[in-house]
């Protein structure tokens, strides 16, 4: 049996990644983009459930920015 306990495996730490002009840029497009879309998702959860307290659309639409911005930069 091998003993693990004097040489234990570090976890990896990842610097955390810089993003510069060109990622804001491409954020700004995909936001100003997305706000449309996020807008007329928002009235009509608003029509169909009643309620305002839902997020709005500008949380909507930079929760879709954030999730596809890193996504090109990924690729």
């Amino acid at each position: 049996m091998a003993d693990v306990t004097s040489n234990t495996p570090r976890p990896h730490h990842h610097a955390p990644r810089r993003r510069g002009a060109e990622f804001y840029t491409y954020f700004a497009l995909i936001f100003i983009a997305a706000l449309p879309f996020a807008a007329v998702d928002w009235i009509l959860e608003i029509a169909r459930r009643h309620t305002l307290n839902l997020r709005g659309p500008l949380a909507r639409a930079w929760a879709e920015a954030d999730r596809i911005t890193p996504l090109l930069f990924s690729l």
